[in-house]
């Protein structure tokens, strides 16, 4: 395929379209390399829309470091409108980079980054504009190599026949690895096609290719075994770690957007993993062990981001911010840096355990003072040991009487509805918890213009946790509990005025829990979905329930399975999961005794503070946990005059 820019067609397409912006291109510190002075090329992909995609670190910074390598481009594709996608098929323009509007099926690499599974619609949409064959088998060595990475990335067997293979854990330095091996086949004249292109990357043992694998399924639907159909393919494939941070600086230049987009910040990524042990969160399992970046990596690589943007505010990254273990001196360091320029600062949500008011303050020194967000998660103090959330009410109390007392007003609390073993009651207490802050907030305040915000999410289990073999929910089910907790609000007459109450219906995380537990049968369903118009499945207004039942039960019978069976089932340890053969380093049958615990409510501390609790993946992958303090400062940077 040419690799000459398309811009000319889409220009013309563009006033019919809404926010034509998002397609130009053009930021401040993207790049455009000479495509005939590269032999590797990348298209990467966040599969939804540009004010999306674009502030997505993980591709951010896969771009940087491909485009710093010599012989090396790299461009960025996001997911079009489906006004802007009907023009491009009518007039035939096909899927284009933003950088240099070149079409993406002239790339090597097509590299799609999944956060969540709702994104699988959005790749097949891409593909077929792009003129590459949806499914991998019927592709040439002509097209681009389809690859999968992302948390989702853990789990890509619904979408694997559509994918050429998969990277799981840290991108950094496994894109490089993998543009050496295709500069090398390339160089040797593409020898034995696409296929041995894929069976060098499936022998470096950290490039899942499905082709490579079969899947034999039991009588009663559950996987029997899933076994290397090749010589010299691993039976296991095991993540990719990034050990030291400090090395890995990256975003150096962050990309500024042209149009609105969901985060308007410079970010910094302050540490990666977490060892809290929340049982129904993917992320912190899957990215272990804790690395903290040093604070003075941090403080050079705020430096120059500001620098090279012009934000006017930080975000400081992980999963929880709040337990780097230097983050007062991180918070005081930057706030002092920057004061007379108000750079403001800001952390993702806040463990109700690790707030202090003298952070928060340096937190909003130089900003805005907003509201606060904590994530009980649980309702009541049982389910908060059902999940190993150890934060009981007490604490949440005292945590938002001193925010409330030092002149906050509103505070956001998020939960989940659904988990294991959760009843009505469990969640009902949601309801009393938020009348006992705005209580507190009223009392030491002596304000009434106290504000609560209840935000609540439906449980979807997933891979790699210790809730991996949990029933789901049903959506019914889910939103029945969800209308007796809104009853109860609305009803306080004292109280439920102050509350604010959001939440999701439960037949989105019905469609997540099929995408994020299924296995290649699944794929059937998505392509059905897709055919059938869906897009956007992450956007609750273009988002289909009805579409993607329909689309299960028109294909999944032929299998001997439904919707229900992959979220609804409880699963038994004797199951193979279809995720099984892709290494996380979490030992399974550590995660099934995490769940054991789980069903007698045994709370587990954090293995940072404490002895190894064996979870396998320092000794499986010879990692180690990475913490400080450090004891240094944010010198040599001096304040600015």
């Amino acid at each position: 395929m040419s690799a000459e820019s398309v811009f000319p067609q889409l220009e013309a397409l563009l006033p019919h379209v809404q926010k034509p912006i998002q397609y130009v291109g053009g930021e401040l510190n993207s790049t455009v390399k000479d495509w005939d002075s590269c032999d590797v090329r990348w298209s990467l992909m966040y599969p939804d829309a540009y004010e999306v995609g674009l502030p997505n670190q993980g591709v951010m910074i896969l771009y940087e470091v491909l485009n710093e390598r010599e012989g090396v481009l790299a461009e960025r594709t996001y997911s079009v409108w489906p006004d802007l996608e009907a023009l491009m098929r009518e007039h035939h323009v096909p899927q284009f980079t933003v950088d240099a509007h070149r079409p993406v099926g002239a790339f090597d690499v097509l590299g799609v980054s999944f956060s969540t599974e709702l994104g699988y619609t959005n790749l097949l949409t891409a593909l077929d504009l792009a003129g590459i064959p949806m499914e991998a088998k019927d592709r040439t060595e002509d097209h681009p190599i389809v690859l999968a990475g992302g948390h989702a990335a853990f789990n890509p067997e619904p979408i694997a026949d559509f994918l050429d293979c998969a990277v799981v854990g840290d991108g950094e330095q496994a894109v490089l690895e993998i543009t050496e091996i295709i500069r090398a086949w390339k160089q040797e004249d593409r020898p034995g096609g696409r296929d041995e292109l894929l069976l060098r990357l499936a022998k470096t043992g950290s490039v899942y290719v499905p082709k490579f694998y079969d899947v034999e399924y039991l009588a009663d639907g559950r996987i029997s075994r899933v076994v290397p159909n090749r010589s010299g393919v691993p039976w296991r494939v095991s993540k990719h770690t990034v050990m030291d941070l400090d090395e890995w600086p990256y975003p150096k230049q962050p990309l500024v957007p042209l149009a609105e987009t969901v985060h308007e910040r410079m970010s910094v990524e302050i540490f990666r993993g977490c060892t809290r042990g929340c049982r129904f969160c993917q992320a912190g399992m899957i990215t272990r062990p804790v690395r903290e970046r040093s604070i003075t990596g941090i403080g050079e690589m705020v430096d120059k981001g500001l620098k090279a943007t012009g934000f006017e505010e930080v975000g400081l990254l992980s999963l929880s911010s709040a337990d780097h273990t230097e983050i007062g001196d991180i918070a005081k360091g930057l706030a002092d840096r920057y004061e007379e320029d108000k750079i403001g600062l800001s952390l993702p949500s806040t463990r109700v355990d690790a707030f202090n008011v003298d952070l928060a303050n340096e937190l909003t020194r130089n900003g805005r003072r907003s509201g606060l967000t904590f994530a009980p998660e649980g309702g009541s103090e049982r389910m908060r040991k059902v999940i190993n959330k150890m934060v009981s009410e007490e604490d949440l109390i005292r945590t938002v009487s001193t925010a409330y007392g030092n002149g906050w007003r509103q505070v956001k609390l998020y939960f989940m509805c659904g988990l294991p073993t959760e009843t009505d009651e469990d969640v009902l207490q949601i309801g009393d918890m938020a009348v006992n802050v705005i209580a507190e907030g009223r009392k030491v305040s002596g304000q009434n213009d106290i504000r609560c915000t209840v935000s609540i999410g439906g449980f979807v289990p997933k891979p790699h946790t210790p809730f991996q073999w949990a029933p789901q929910l049903s959506a019914e089910e889910t939103d029945a509990r969800l209308e007796k907790l809104r009853d109860k609000i609305r009803g306080d007459k004292k109280y439920g005025r102050s509350i604010g109450f959001r939440y999701h219906d439960g037949k989105p995380g019905i469609v997540e829990g099929l995408l994020s537990r299924g296995d290649r049968r699944v794929g059937s369903v998505i392509r059905a979905v897709y055919e059938g118009g869906g897009r956007f499945d992450g956007w609750r207004e273009h988002f289909s329930y009805d579409r993607w039942m329909k689309a299960a039960e028109e294909t999944l019978p032929a299998f001997g399975v439904d919707v229900a069976w992959y979220t609804t089932r409880e699963r038994e340890y004797e199951e193979v999961l279809p995720w099984d053969h892709l290494d996380s380093g979490l030992d399974k049958d550590w995660l099934w005794e995490d769940w054991q615990d789980a069903l007698d409510e045994t709370e587990v501390e954090d293995c940072r503070w404490t002895p190894c609790f064996d979870c396998g993946v320092c000794p499986q992958l010879d990692l180690d946990i990475q913490i400080g303090p450090t004891g240094k400062k944010l010198l040599p940077l001096t304040v600015v005059k």
